[in-house]
């Protein structure tokens, strides 16, 4: 069953046309992997599904209804929930307060204030900092457990690793394990080319607003990617 169709989607970002024909489906528990170089569409991409951002044409699909014209508020009701590029938390509220405000309007189902600090135990020990004070992984790991707390049927990741340290990435995967193993459908935008062949079943690479290179994870190469993503022919190199 797909949870996500989406069908000849264009959007705009400001003039420029960020988003050009995209179509791809999501399964029911799959997770999709969204690569490619800055202002290839992406984050545009995300926010158009999440309803953040109006699409110009084009349909966006969720379990079966017809979502294109849905407000986003409606959208995270019906179980689609975004975590922004940069995080957003509410800097002046504390983690726990910061989880509980997204949980009054979500959805019921398995994610509540304990089983997101059990997914992200960092998160048990900072439940009474604020958010403007924490670092930038416990931001991350924030923002996850805030969408979490909605209990969605689709997860949107945006550039989950930007501005993390090494350390940080590793502690938000490794509690995002969790996540994925429960059989959550997600769909993740990253630039770790090495991290995305490990925890996504299908890679689409976007360039200049359009997918270019789709595959299963386990059929498509490191290689393969790259060229999709500067946009080489095979054997072509990266100039300067």
């Amino acid at each position: 069953m797909n949870v996500l169709s989406v069908e000849a989607l264009d959007s705009n970002h400001g003039l420029l046309k960020a988003v050009r024909g995209v179509s791809f489906t999501v399964a029911e528990g799959e997770i999709l992997a969204l690569v490619g170089a800055n202002g290839a569409g992406k984050t545009t991409l995300l926010r158009t599904i999440a309803g953040a951002h109006k699409p110009s044409s084009g349909k966006i699909v969720f379990e079966g209804i017809d979502v294109t014209n849905v407000p986003a508020g409606k959208r995270t009701r019906a179980g689609i929930a975004l975590v922004p590029e940069g995080r957003r938390i509410f800097g002046e509220m504390t983690v726990e307060e910061n989880l509980l405000v997204a949980g009054r309007t979500g959805r019921k189902g398995r994610w509540n204030y304990a089983t997101v600090l059990e997914a992200f135990p960092m998160l048990r020990r900072i439940a009474q900092r604020k958010g403007g004070d924490l670092s930038g992984g416990e931001q991350q790991a924030t923002a996850i457990g805030r969408a979490l707390m909605t209990n969605p049927r689709l997860l949107l990741i945006d550039e989950l690793s930007l501005g993390l340290s090494p350390v940080a990435v590793n502690a938000v995967y490794e509690s995002l394990e969790s996540v994925m193993a429960s059989g959550a459908t997600i769909v993740l935008v990253e630039q770790d080319l090495s991290r995305v062949l490990r925890v996504s079943t299908r890679v689409a690479c976007m360039l200049e607003g359009r997918i270019v290179r789709e595959g299963r994870t386990s059929e498509i190469t490191k290689e393969a990617i790259t060229e999709a993503y500067f946009g080489l022919r095979r054997g072509e190199e990266v100039k300067a």
